[in-house]
C-alpha cells in the first residue's frame, strides 16, 4: 500500500486554521496538530520542560512551561526564538513521525503547522492548504483572544510570512471570511480533489 498523501495545513494567526482542521477531521482525515503537540511537550512532565528551563530560567513550574513568561522571554528576540525552536522542533518531529506510523494506512493525513513556510516544512509535504481571511476579520478575531494585545498581535505577525505570499505558494486556499457552510464545502472539495489525484 502506498504512503498517505501528506497535506500541510497552514495560515497566519486568526485565519481560522483550527476550524478548518476540525473540518478535515470531520471528513475522516487524521490531523497532526503541531501546536497541540507543543502544548503537550511543554505541559506538566513534558519532554522539553527541563531543556526550556535550563535555557530560559524561571519560565517553568509545576504546571510545565509558563507560556506568558516564555513569550516575554522570546518575542522580539530572534536569537532567543531560534534557541527555543532548536529545543522544540526536534521533539515535535519525533511525535510527527509516530503519528505518521500510526496512520500509515490512511490515504490522506494533515499536518496542521502554523509556521509551515517559515520553517521550511512545506518541503516535507505533498500539497499545501492555506487558510485565509481578509485582514480586518483576522485582526478582529485575534484581538478577541484572552491576553492578546495589538502589540503582541503585531509581533506575532512580524514572524509570519504575509498572507498574500502564503496564498501565492498554496496548492489550495480555503477562505474563512464566509459562512461555515461555505468553508466546509471548500474543505470537502479539497479532500475530494486530493483523493481523486491519489486514485489515478
Amino acid at each position: 500500500m502506498s504512503a498517505p498523501v501528506i497535506v500541510g495545513l497552514t495560515g497566519s494567526i486568526g485565519m481560522g486554521k483550527s476550524t478548518v482542521a476540525r473540518m478535515f477531521r470531520d471528513e475522516g482525515v487524521p490531523v497532526f496538530d503541531a501546536d497541540a503537540e507543543v502544548h503537550r511537550l511543554q505541559g506538566p512532565g513534558g519532554k522539553v520542560v527541563a531543556a526550556i528551563e535550563a535555557r530560559f530560567p524561571g519560565t517553568t513550574g509545576a504546571g510545565g512551561v509558563d507560556r506568558g513568561r516564555l513569550a516575554a522571554a522570546v518575542l522580539g528576540d530572534d536569537a532567543a526564538m531560534k534557541a527555543l525552536e532548536r529545543i522544540v522542533h526536534p521533539a515535535v518531529g519525533v511525535e510527527r513521525a509516530a503519528f505518521l506510523a500510526a496512520h500509515a494506512d490512511a490515504d490522506l493525513v494533515v499536518f496542521d503547522v502554523p509556521l509551515l513556510f517559515e520553517t521550511g516544512g512545506d518541503r516535507a509535504v505533498d500539497a499545501v492548504v492555506v487558510v485565509s481571511a481578509n485582514a480586518e476579520v483576522q485582526r478582529a478575531r485575534t484581538l478577541c483572544r484572552p491576553g492578546m494585545s495589538a502589540e503582541k498581535f503585531d509581533a506575532i505577525l512580524a514572524r509570519q510570512m504575509p498572507d498574500a505570499n502564503k496564498r501565492a505558494r498554496a496548492d489550495f486556499v480555503v477562505a474563512t471570511d464566509t459562512t461555515i457552510e461555505e468553508t466546509r464545502a471548500q474543505v470537502r472539495g479539497v479532500v475530494a480533489c486530493l483523493r481523486a489525484r491519489e486514485a489515478r
